[in-house]
């Protein structure tokens, strides 16, 4: 369920985006805007790993979900925001590299509720490796 997006929603989805303060703290960025289909990546850096020098899940979460959410929000009516209702994250692997992009899907867009998917991949010296499944419900705010 991919496809082009307006203007309008293209701008929206840029402004709410910027309007987030941790997505900015996080150095953040869109990198791909769909019809259903966002990307958002952001650095791995010394303040947002853990312990072991991984990223931290906090920052894997935190990009599946802003995913996940403008994803959803790519399909709703022109105007509405987005909440995350829920949101469950599978930890599959170590988050080592440079950076992390999340890719967050639509599984099923109903009146009310939203499904949502999102893959995270860990990027280090031209290689991605999956590090996190989430999956998570999304309603028009």
């Amino acid at each position: 369920m991919t496809g082009t997006l307006s203007p309008a929603k293209v701008a929206q989805i840029r402004s709410s985006f910027a309007a987030q303060g941790l997505m900015v703290s996080l150095g953040a960025e869109l990198v791909l805007l769909s019809a259903g289909c966002v990307s958002v990546a952001a650095p791995i850096r010394a303040e947002t790993s853990q312990q072991h020098g991984f990223a931290h899940a906090g920052l894997t979460f935190a990009l599946g979900d802003s995913a996940a959410g403008y994803a959803a929000l790519s399909l709703m009516p022109d105007g509405a925001e987005v909440l995350t209702v829920e949101m469950k994250i599978n930890l599959i692997a170590p988050a080592a590299g440079d950076r992390l992009v999340a890719t967050g899907s639509v599984v099923r867009a109903g009146r009310r509720l939203v499904v949502v998917g999102a893959e995270v991949m860990a990027e280090a010296s031209g290689q991605s490796r999956l590090v996190a499944l989430l999956q998570g419900t999304m309603i028009p705010a």
